[in-house]
């Protein structure tokens, strides 16, 4: 259980927006469960484990990750929504399990915005268009590769993360801006998505930052734009898509959530915690190695930019026509 005295602090604390301070007990008194709806091994396992390392001993005795993958991440937000809203369990998860998915899938078992709580974001970072070598050398631009395309129809295709993903919509968004037919391949993630990439099976991917900057340091892919509103400090000389001449900009984000109906002192507590987490300089250094930047919000804060983005997504997934597979 949580102490009255750390929870009116932190209560006042987030009231007022400053920044965190170094708690001076810990405020959960039994282990907290970090949620993961991806297998281990992947960014936002790792960036849940960081998590856990920094809340273990500070907001809890004892932290823990829980991966349960299946239903693409589905079924970790419906096993958050009916755990018990006292702070010892949430859900650590990116943006579109939230935010896409009610859109794109016929029924969900969960609404976003009733059955979790938003207690705070911990990172984000920026997707790339990259392209391989089934596309020519003098392809440089997404100007150029827009020419390709209306060139080479039969090739006009880039791979995805996962279908109804947000790098699918960042796909399919920019394939509209440019006026080209671009058709997505699902992939059961980055690392297979990179892989045909990189074979020539595929033309070209939407992926996260930390995903492709290894292999296009070694020259076997080329980035050709940036789908942030202004450039990466990781890719200083990348444009973006706007700057290339597309009006797409959009950061995916991971955050963390509880249940519904959680105590506002109980969310303010936890909102400290892991606002201190964050910002210290060690999980600085390892979000920025995997090509993420520290995000940090107040709950309510985080609950607004969860409202925006999840109707942001509404007219793109309708546009696109796409239906998620049950």
């Amino acid at each position: 259980m949580l102490t009255r005295r750390t929870l009116l602090a932190a209560a006042a604390l987030a009231a007022t927006g400053a920044r965190p301070v170094r708690l001076l007990a810990q405020t959960l008194r039994k282990p907290l469960r970090i949620v993961v709806g991806f297998p281990a091994g992947g960014a936002t396992d790792v960036i849940a484990r960081l998590l856990a390392e920094r809340l273990r001993g500070h907001y809890a005795p004892a932290a823990i990750v829980e991966n349960k993958p299946g239903g693409a991440a589905r079924i970790a937000v419906d096993y958050i929504k009916n755990a018990e809203p006292d702070g010892s369990e949430i859900l650590v998860t990116p943006d579109f399990p939230l935010t896409v998915y009610p859109h794109s899938f016929r029924t969900l078992s969960y609404d976003p915005l009733r059955d979790l709580t938003p207690v705070a974001p911990t990172s984000q970072s920026a997707l790339t268009f990259v392209v391989g070598p089934a596309v020519p050398g003098e392809v440089r631009s997404l100007k150029d590769f827009a020419a390709w395309c209306k060139a080479n129809p039969d090739k006009a295709v880039f791979a995805t993360t996962s279908a109804g993903s947000t790098t699918h919509f960042v796909g399919i968004m920019l394939a509209n801006a440019a006026g080209i037919g671009l058709s997505p391949v699902h992939y059961r993630g980055g690392a297979p998505a990179l892989q045909d990439l990189v074979g020539g099976h595929v033309p070209a991917s939407v992926n996260p930052i930390g995903e492709v900057m290894g292999q296009a340091a070694s020259g076997k892919i080329r980035i050709l734009a940036v789908a942030t509103p202004a450039r990466s400090r990781f890719l200083p000389d990348v444009p973006t898509m706007h700057e290339s001449g597309y009006n797409v900009a959009f950061e995916s984000w991971v955050g963390a959530f509880g249940p519904a109906r959680m105590p506002t002192e109980v969310v303010a507590a936890l909102n400290a915690a892991i606002g201190e987490a964050v910002r210290s300089p060690e999980m600085t250094d390892s979000l920025a190695k995997m090509g993420n930047d520290t995000k940090f919000q107040a709950p309510d804060a985080f609950a607004a930019q969860l409202k925006a983005d999840l109707t942001r997504w509404g007219p793109v997934v309708k546009a696109s026509g796409f239906v998620a597979e049950e």
